[in-house]
């Protein structure tokens, strides 16, 4: 059996689980590299099989060009899927949340910050709205009480590569047995506001949203200066200082008040995550 496949090295894992069930990868789809997803793996993968690859959005004519396909999958793609009934057979997408609840983009950060328990990878089919065709199956598992970013990726990685085994392994029974989805939520993409630290609020709080935001950064202005945290520790202490005041410094650490204790800021820097900065020495 033949499939195509929008994705990119994060969910490299998805390819090879359907190439491991004997699918022949056709043509590889993926959109722009960027600071948090690259796509060199994936097209090396692809390129190794034989494969075509495509880095602009999926048109309608590609869909029509994939011939002999009975399968689209997709799996961490930016661009939206056109209508695909009249081209090929099935068409799915693996998304990193228990649908129906939180479809969006990028459920990660919320996910920690309302403490979840429990987060599970989702295979459903693609219709003509995001995130919310029938369901084929999913794969859950358990949230740590201190979860971070990456941890959480990593998880939702791995169980998005069991799940596509399965699916792989059984396309059709599970096709065929899909379950339309329940009403849910959606979850915006997170904005540049709620990476802000207040450092009136409790150390856990804070250490939360820093867990949360992982290698994305939190955001902070220390001595009128703003900073991007990428790496920090929090404890409970009593004090008398004002929250957001630098108690101690060595080298490029500090240590910065909070409402019940203080934040050890152990990695930050002047520059988002992302930007370009000169490469020049003196």
């Amino acid at each position: 059996m033949k499939f195509a496949i929008a994705t990119s090295d994060s969910y490299q894992c998805v390819l090879e689980a359907f190439l491991g069930a004997g699918w022949q990868l056709e043509k590889l789809f993926v959109s722009p590299d960027n600071w948090m997803y690259s796509n060199q793996q994936v097209i090396a993968r692809a390129l190794e099989l034989g494969a075509t690859v495509q880095h602009s959005p999926v048109k309608d004519r590609d869909l029509a060009e994939l011939g002999g396909c009975d399968l689209l999958v997709v799996s961490c793609y930016q661009w939206k899927i056109p209508r695909w009934e009249k081209h090929i057979r099935h068409a799915i997408n693996f998304h990193p949340s228990p649908l129906p609840e939180a479809r969006g983009p990028y459920p990660f950060v919320r996910a920690i910050l309302e403490m979840r328990t429990s987060w599970a990878a989702t295979c459903h089919r693609i219709n003509e709205r995001y995130d919310s065709g029938d369901i084929l199956a999913a794969e859950y598992f358990a949230m740590d009480q201190d979860e971070n970013h990456e941890s959480l990726r990593l998880k939702t990685q791995m169980a998005t590569g069991r799940l596509a085994a399965r699916v792989a392994m059984g396309l059709q029974p599970l096709w065929d047995a899909a379950l339309p989805q329940k009403e849910g939520s959606y979850w915006s993409r997170w904005s540049d506001q709620d990476r802000i630290i207040d450092f009136s609020v409790p150390v856990e709080t804070i250490m939360r949203k820093v867990r949360a935001f992982g290698d994305i950064e939190c955001v902070a202005t220390i001595n009128n200066i703003t900073i991007f945290i990428h790496r920090a520790k929090g404890w409970v202490e009593q004090h008398r200082v004002a929250p957001g005041a630098v108690v101690h410094a060595n080298n490029f650490v500090m240590v910065v008040a909070a409402a019940d204790g203080y934040i050890a800021i152990t990695e930050w820097g002047l520059n988002a995550p992302g930007a370009v900065v000169s490469s020049s020495r003196r």
